[in-house]
């Protein structure tokens, strides 16, 4: 494999809590996804991106690391990690895992000391502030979880910041020190084997060191999906995206590069895409990065179209060395086949998702569950889980309808995932789009899923190529990549009703076949396509 197989490579992101209970207690783990490498293997994928794993009192879920070195009890060993590292690379696996370098949780052994006095070791590793006169916080900045982003500590009698949950309070990157360790936390893993790094909410690293206010918002955009949410109310011009994370990035570049390691940042916010590009450019910062552009409830041809030009219009203002990641679905955001596809999802739409998705100029990452069509679940109040969740309920279901467990076996007790009732619910629905039946059905959205990742991987210029739009009333979206002489065409139909492209009277088209693709046919100067269809070929001009 390439040392850059990551440019333009197929990500699969596991979940643990949700993928495979490897010791039976209603909880995924890292034995329990080792044991289904070879399924992962079977996708045609390049990579895994393991969510956190790390020593935590799961407040949220793993995001919110006590101990950046170990593994917690819930999910395995140290030992159980270096055999799934063992395992995964003997397949040809590539594994990348979370890091949560912005902040830790407040049980993490730093803060216990940090909170205790103004003159401790660590008293400046994370980030404190005093109250204004009237003691309220000491500026108008909002955590994303809602409510303000300061919390009172009643020890050191001032506020500490927490951009997410009151028990993830945030790292103090101004301090050297905090730099040094954090990527020395990165160092331990790169020792054990790991192949990359996926970087959680890299531009919450650093804050505006002289804690000026946020000016309100000029639009709804924001970095989660909740319009109850007040973190939506303000322009985050100075709790995030500083100039000095740039610095930073270069350090850790020359950290990875040392051990031929890759990165994705994840890169929230309203001008995510120009960040994206900044934090990806001239090769020596991140390798690339994902935003929340296409986890967003609108579908369209013009916004998927709009979203691409405009982030290949920010690479090129950085240089043209960037790259991007592109997905549609992860454990923030309502399942694509739900959040797209509402009530005109299945097969055919998952068909078109993926194809539409992989073929777009930039790597890919794809989410547990999508290759079976999976649609969000609808969890009851008493079982949700997701303190997002139960904050907003009921606006906002919160996130736990994405994160439900993998469904193995229809057959099976909970699907096969874990012989006890899981840590949430196995929906009903999803029994029926279980792998052991999917696998069986040379027609089925899994056997698609093998087969058009299989194909892509022949064609270097779906990995590497440029992209170009072409012009086509909605909901069609026509582009073609390049590379050198090799110009494919790709026409898909985004909506429920048959449609017609016609194209240029220059333009000659030959159809291409063996990615398995279904409803378009070249006609006379045009492509007839089925709802959801779509249509691939070569340009002969």
């Amino acid at each position: 494999m390439s040392m850059q197989w990551w440019r333009g490579g197929v990500i699969y992101q596991v979940y643990p809590r949700s993928f495979a209970d490897g010791n039976g207690d209603g909880v995924g783990d890292l034995p329990g996804l080792t044991a289904k490498l070879d399924y992962i293997h079977s996708l045609g994928v390049d990579a895994i991106w393991v969510s956190p794993f790390f020593t935590s009192p799961m407040k949220d879920f793993g995001y919110d690391v006590s101990n950046y070195r170990d593994v917690d009890p819930t999910f395995g060993t140290l030992d159980d990690f270096d055999r799934l590292i063992d395992k995964a690379h003997a397949l040809g696996l590539k594994v990348m895992i979370d890091q949560v370098l912005s902040h830790s949780s407040d049980q993490h052994a730093w803060f216990v000391e940090s909170r205790t006095s103004r003159d401790n070791p660590r008293a400046d590793w994370y980030v404190w502030a005093d109250a204004r006169a009237d003691g309220t916080p000491p500026n108008n900045w909002q955590s994303v979880f809602g409510g303000s982003a300061w919390h009172w500590e009643s020890r050191r009698r001032q506020y500490y910041l927490h951009n997410f949950l009151t028990s993830q309070p945030d790292l103090n990157f101004h301090h050297p020190a905090v730099r040094e360790q954090m990527l020395s936390e990165v160092r331990f893993w790169l020792d054990r084997g790991v192949d990359g790094f996926r970087f959680d909410a890299c531009n919450f690293h650093f804050h505006d060191a002289k804690l000026r206010d946020n000016p309100p918002a000029e639009s709804s955009g924001g970095f989660m999906v909740s319009s109850e949410n007040p973190y939506r109310m303000q322009e985050h011009r100075y709790d995030n995206t500083q100039p000095e994370n740039v610095a930073f990035f270069v350090q850790l570049r020359a950290l990875l590069d040392e051990y031929g390691a890759a990165s994705v940042g994840e890169v929230g916010g309203e001008n995510a895409l120009a960040t994206m590009a900044q934090y990806t450019a001239d090769g020596d910062k991140l390798h690339m990065a994902y935003s929340f552009n296409l986890l967003t409830p609108e579908f369209s041809a013009a916004h998927v179209r709009e979203t691409v030009e405009q982030m290949e219009a920010k690479l090129a203002e950085y240089g043209g060395k960037g790259w991007t990641c592109w997905s549609t679905g992860n454990h923030d955001v309502p399942r694509v086949m739900t959040r797209w596809g509402k009530e005109h999802g299945g097969p055919s739409f998952a068909r078109l998702v993926l194809a539409m998705l992989s073929t777009l100029r930039g790597s890919v990452c794809l989410y547990q569950g999508e290759e079976l069509g999976l649609t969000e679940a609808d969890i009851p109040f008493e079982r949700i889980q997701d303190p997002y969740g139960i904050t907003f309920w009921p606006e906002f279901k919160g996130r736990d309808g994405c994160r439900t467990p993998m469904p193995w076996r229809a057959d099976a007790p909970f699907g096969g995932f874990s012989p006890v009732e899981p840590w949430l619910p196995m929906p009903h629905a999803h029994l029926t789009q279980a792998v052991d039946l999917q696998s069986e059905d040379r027609n089925s959205t899994l056997a698609f899923f093998r087969h058009f990742l299989a194909w892509r991987k022949r064609h270097p210029a779906l990995q590497e190529g440029d992209i170009r739009f072409l012009d086509a009333a909605e909901p069609l979206l026509v582009f073609e990549r390049t590379l050198g002489a090799d110009r494919y065409v790709f026409v898909f139909n985004l909506g429920a009703t048959r449609e017609t492209w016609t194209f240029p009277a220059g333009l000659k088209l030959a159809t291409v076949d063996g990615h398995a693709l279904r409803g378009g046919a070249l006609g006379d100067r045009r492509i007839d396509l089925a709802p959801h269809g779509g249509w691939i070929g070569r340009s002969c001009s």
